[in-house]
């Protein structure tokens, strides 16, 4: 049997996650491009997306980005549009959630656009003070078991 050559395996060829220290510079929209909320993944590197200017568009994930950046339902990306097909786009750029706040307080991304901060965002604003999750026994309840 031949001997191995490589240099390694799964773990290797992934790579480390080195930029996401960096701070990067915001890029803005420019023209043939939109800002876009992802609305859910379809698999195959693509996603279906609810652009600013009220068109849902099926997107493609660039391949420099794909199997890199995570793209999940709620993320806001950059798309560029496609001017020979109105209802297809690429996604360019995904923005962190700082970054679309940012564009958010920038007034680039409508008001009612909901973030999707995760789950540390989330659990806040479904709080509707109800009380808690769990049944209190007394002990008179305990000894009829």
């Amino acid at each position: 049997m031949p001997k191995n050559k490589g240099k390694g395996g799964k773990n290797r060829k992934r790579g480390k996650n080195e930029a996401d220290d960096e701070k990067r510079e915001l890029v803005f929209k420019e023209d043939g491009q939109e800002y876009a909320q992802v609305l859910r993944m379809l698999g195959n590197g693509r996603c279906e997306a609810m652009c600013i200017d009220g068109t849902k568009r099926l997107c493609h994930i660039r391949g420099k980005m794909h199997k890199k950046v995570w793209i999940a339902a709620g993320d806001i990306v950059l798309v560029g549009l496609r001017d020979y097909q109105d209802d297809k786009a690429d996604v360019i750029l995904k923005y962190m959630p700082d970054e679309a706040r940012l564009l958010k307080a920038y007034g680039e991304l409508p008001e009612n656009t909901r973030l999707n901060e995760g789950i540390a965002g989330g659990l806040d604003e479904e709080d509707d003070g109800q009380g808690d999750d769990y049944i209190e026994f007394e002990d008179e309840d305990i000894d009829k078991i």
